[in-house]
């Protein structure tokens, strides 16, 4: 009889916004920078989608995205960052709700 892998205490996932500057960008950004699975659409409902699902991130106990050049995304495409901040926010409280917490840190943090 084999034993279960264990399961890992933290996946930390980081996004990197340097020179992203609209919604095409971000999402590009997200694919490769948090290996988002093939059948990642490149839209806002498949990243929400996406980042509901994270059993592609390996089954964490928790889970963290760090996400930095937030505050030069936010200025240059406005309306899409704060678009991708909902579909973050939504996906912490998805966590939440089932006790597998996803805590996103921006840097610097959004207003």
């Amino acid at each position: 009889m084999t034993t279960p892998a264990p399961r890992p205490a933290r996946y930390t996932a980081v996004l990197r916004l340097d020179g992203v500057s609209d919604k095409t960008g971000f999402l590009d950004r997200c694919a490769r920078d948090l290996h988002l699975p093939d059948w990642f659409g490149r839209n806002w409902d498949a990243l929400a989608d996406c980042l509901i699902d994270l059993s592609w991130w390996g089954g964490a106990a928790e889970y963290e995205l760090l996400v930095h050049g937030w505050a030069r995304f936010r200025r240059a495409a406005p309306e899409d960052a704060e678009t991708a901040a909902g579909i973050l926010a939504d996906a912490e409280s998805f966590w939440a709700a089932r006790g597998t917490p996803l805590t996103v840190r921006y840097d610097p943090p959004p207003p």
